[in-house]
């Protein structure tokens, strides 16, 4: 199965996709995160407490939807529609532990004005900070 380095481009169409399930997850979430709160929040002003659960909700089913996608195949939703996969420096799919510091680091990436991700514009590899650190590389798989 041929493949080749997958661009910043096609790997921003991709995330345009995740946001879709990303969106849905995020809405359960906080519908969650509500129903545990009794609905007893003031949505003018909600209590510092509820505003960091839910951030830390929201953050952690994120960490979930990526990682769990990255080692269970190699393939978000939107990876799939452009025939994206995440391999690790052997080729093979990526362990727990690897995916999770890659979802780290691309938080940091993004954190840092998106800087990270830029990065794949001057790599001869297209890699981004996130698979330089986590020793992956996002590519493209041919058609079959």
């Amino acid at each position: 199965m041929s493949s080749t380095p997958a661009s910043l481009w096609l790997r921003l169409a991709a995330a345009i996709y995740d946001l879709f399930p990303l969106l849905a997850l995020w809405m359960l979430t906080a519908g969650l995160v509500l129903l545990a709160a009794h609905g007893n929040v003031d949505v003018a002003h909600p209590p510092l407490a509820y505003r960091l659960g839910l951030r830390l909700a929201l953050l952690a089913v994120t960490a979930a939807y990526f990682v769990i996608s990255w080692s269970r195949g190699g393939q978000t939703i939107g990876m799939r529609a452009w025939r994206l996969r995440v391999i690790d420096a052997g080729g093979g799919p990526l362990s727990w532990p690897r995916a999770l510091l890659r979802f780290g680091v691309a938080l940091v990436s993004l954190t840092a004005g998106g800087l990270g991700f830029l990065w794949c514009l001057f790599s001869s590899e297209k890699s981004a900070w996130h698979d330089l650190v986590a020793g992956t590389r996002v590519v493209r798989m041919a058609r079959d």
